[in-house]
């Protein structure tokens, strides 16, 4: 059956950068864990929030962690020098919860806190 990990979460940015997140996610294509992204139907305000949330399997979380390392990495389209940044929830059947905070231009991974735990169940 395999290991399965759940994925839920949100990344931030500006217009530019929505369009070279979208450009990544498209060239990470794979016609199945990539539906897992979406977005609001319409945009309000001045953030645009893009949205993950799938079961993948352990074996895909290399191309899921690829992707994430190459949207942070995305430029400060403007002179604020805001990068892309979000913070996913992963839920790993062995090992366990933990939180993705995509901010700085890096992924930084840690032990989720114990609240999240109920997400768990």
């Amino acid at each position: 059956m395999g290991v399965y990990v759940s994925i839920r979460g949100w990344l931030e940015c500006d217009e530019t950068q929505l369009t070279a997140v979208r450009e990544v996610i498209a060239s990470h294509e794979d016609n199945h864990y990539s539906n897992g992204w979406g977005s609001p139907r319409r945009h309000t305000s001045w953030t645009h929030y893009i949205f993950y949330g799938a079961d993948i399997r352990a074996s895909a979380l290399d191309w899921f962690v690829d992707q994430i390392k190459e949207i942070a990495r995305i430029p400060a389209s403007d002179d604020d020098g805001d990068l892309v940044q979000g913070l996913l929830l992963v839920s790993h059947e062995v090992e366990g919860p933990s939180e993705w905070q995509v901010r700085d231009g890096q992924l930084f991974t840690s032990p989720a806190d114990s609240r999240h735990r109920f997400l768990d169940g």
